[in-house]
């Protein structure tokens, strides 16, 4: 039996990678002890590996597949295939973005302040390319970690990745500029993506986490509605085109069931309503499968 050695990204995206994996169908046990996470699928391994190593360890083949930020494969110049973007982040679903944040009394404002300043990030080589980029000399140096609280008295500024900029405002940072706009790739090894048990363990997997996401912002609606009402449901709702119809026991009555996005449903359903819908149910998805 063939097994898929798959990397699970380890820190900011570990809680929410795992709950994506468990609507996908795939249980995933993670202990505090172990970086060899079990997964309630024989033909798949779990390692936990940081997203700035992912993409090193996958084209190397020391993984076949995993999942880490686009611009962590371009950080370190990884050849991987990049299966499916799968946008999610630690507390949102919107792709993250790598800035430049000073304190707020800075007197950087654009990319030429930076002329001789010393910079803090982990991303060395996409700060260096925007340097040079904008014709700047400046230092840049590699940090380890808790990166928003070196301004001032450790860096004059920061390059560092964020979702809500919560935690920049919390540490009195401002935005300058945004250096890059990154999502989370499901990444294949080239070898392994030759391999046929492997291309198509990958592939059902993309499916099957592609299918959460999509579903995360629809909902199901299913209702009963007198048969000769269905033609002006259609036409005043375009939400619920190719809805499956069904004929109840009752004459002249169709059950319907259609997805749509939950943001416009508080103004769907009384609609509905006022058109003779009736027993209107709302329910949760967990995959959607275009």
């Amino acid at each position: 039996m063939g097994v898929l050695q798959l990397g699970i990204p380890k820190g900011s995206l570990e809680n929410s990678t795992v709950e994506m994996f468990a609507k996908a169908g795939y249980k995933i046990s993670i202990s505090s002890r172990s970086y060899f996470p079990s997964i309630d699928d024989p033909e798949i391994e779990c390692t936990l590996i940081r997203a700035q190593e992912m993409a090193r360890y996958v084209e190397e083949g020391a993984l076949d597949a995993g999942l880490t930020g686009s611009d962590w494969i371009r950080e370190v110049g990884a050849d991987v295939v990049e299966v499916a973007e799968l946008v999610y982040g630690k507390v949102g679903r919107k792709p993250l973005q790598w800035v430049l944040a000073v304190p707020e009394d800075s007197d950087i404002h654009k990319a030429a302040d930076l002329e001789g300043k010393r910079i803090a990030t982990e991303a060395v080589g996409m700060t260096k390319r925007y340097l040079a980029d904008n014709k700047v000399t400046a230092k840049v140096e590699f940090s380890w970690g808790a990166t928003e609280v070196k301004p001032p008295r450790l860096a004059d500024a920061i390059v560092e990745i964020t979702e809500t900029g919560s935690s920049l405002r919390a540490n009195n940072l401002r935005i300058v500029d945004t250096l890059c706009t990154s999502t989370t790739r499901l990444v294949c090894n080239k070898e392994a993506w030759a391999d046929d048990f492997k291309r198509r363990k990958v592939e059902r997997l993309a499916m099957l986490l592609i299918s959460v996401l999509e579903a995360e912002s629809k909902v199901g609606l299913m209702f009963n509605l007198p048969k000769d009402k269905v033609e002006g449901v259609m036409n005043l709702l375009p939400a619920l085109r190719r809805p499956t119809i069904s004929p109840l026991v009752e004459e002249g009555w169709v059950a319907l069931n259609t997805v749509v996005e939950e943001h416009v449903v508080r103004e769907i359903i009384p609609q509905l309503s006022l058109h003779g819908a009736e027993g209107i149910v709302e329910y949760s998805l967990n995959k959607v499968v275009r």
